[in-house]
């Protein structure tokens, strides 16, 4: 059996997938309310409404599910900012050495800690740690349209990974570069926002498309920087997930930097989207861990000076244009 912790869109896709591969799945939400009625209507609630759960997928909630030693495989999909209330939740529940995958995407945003060094802290229970990342987006993803990811951690635990959930609709790859994918996926979403306020001030495909390419530029520096491997970058987690979360309809990180050059505050957009934009939550984090490494992220940098520091888009714009040509890399 498979425990997925998260009743969001993400969460409830990846349960569903698993169920129809024939491995029974547990889906533990937030709350007993939520539960209750997906076990009753058999279909997800809110994220992706209408979304059909398969007889494989048994619901709980935090506030019913007691233990977590039965699972073969804990997952973990929440919010960053609930990395800590869950882990909390989790460590009482765990057995030793239970295999753990994250499908999150982001830095702690309390420690600044790359995502499985924030759960092996977390927890204080020895886990076999993977990370999922690729361009996934849950809508589509639940509705059985075809994709591919990558699975990076433990190698044992990754090439399980690849035999439970490899398919004829989702392909999944391994990639030992654990430190390289946690922070694609980190990174992505902030260059998202960056795409969005493009989107949102009209400037065009070109600047979106400059703003990709040149993202993906400022993503692979600090990798590099970091440990990573500069191929993992051009992979499925780093540039496959960027072009998804820089030019969907379903991506939130996109749509909350829209919201922002309309003029919408940083601190309202989750409430707006109704789910949250995890490249806010993290681009203060990142830009941290570049100045440890001595790295220099001027879209990062804009995006947080228009999200948080009230400078205008335009002005954002104008100042990655004026930096000093220098030879692309």
């Amino acid at each position: 059996m498979i425990a997925v912790v998260g009743g969001g869109s993400w969460g409830t896709a990846l349960a569903r997938l698993v169920a129809l591969s024939g491995t029974p799945a547990l889906l533990v939400c937030r709350t007993a309310d939520q539960a209750r009625r997906m076990a009753a209507e058999r279909r997800a609630v809110g994220y992706l409404k209408g979304v059909e759960l398969p007889d494989g997928v048994s619901v709980g909630s935090l506030e019913d599910v007691d233990s977590l030693t039965g699972a073969d495989l804990v997952v973990a999909a929440v919010p960053t900012r609930a990395l800590h209330e869950a882990a909390e939740w989790m460590s009482s529940r765990l057995a030793p050495d239970t295999p753990f995958l994250s499908l999150m995407k982001g830095l702690d945003p309390v420690s600044g800690l790359r995502l499985s060094e924030a759960w092996r802290t977390a927890l204080g229970v020895p886990i076999r740690f993977a990370a999922l990342s690729g361009p996934n987006h849950a809508e589509e993803v639940a509705a059985g349209q075809p994709t591919a990811t990558v699975a990076a951690g433990d190698p044992e635990l990754c090439a399980d990974l690849q035999r439970l959930l490899n398919g004829p609709r989702f392909r999944v790859y391994v990639n030992d570069d654990l430190v390289g994918v946690e922070l694609c996926g980190a990174a992505k979403n902030v260059i998202a926002i960056a795409a969005g306020m493009s989107d949102g001030m009209g400037a065009g495909d070109n600047a979106k498309a400059s703003l990709i390419t040149r993202g993906l530029a400022e993503m692979t520096r600090l990798g590099v920087a970091c440990g990573a491997r500069d191929a993992t970058f051009r992979g499925l987690a780093g540039m496959g997930d960027l072009v998804a979360t820089c030019t969907s309809t379903h991506s939130r990180n996109r749509r909350a930097g829209e919201l922002i050059a309309e003029g919408l505050a940083a601190d309202l957009v989750d409430q707006r989207l109704g789910q949250v934009a995890e490249g806010l939550w993290t681009v203060r984090s990142l830009l941290d861990l570049a100045a440890s490494v001595s790295v220099e992220l001027p879209i990062s940098q804009q995006v947080h000076a228009a999200a948080f520091e009230g400078r205008p888009i335009e002005r954002c714009m104008e100042s990655l244009m004026a930096r000093a040509p220098v030879a692309e890399e």
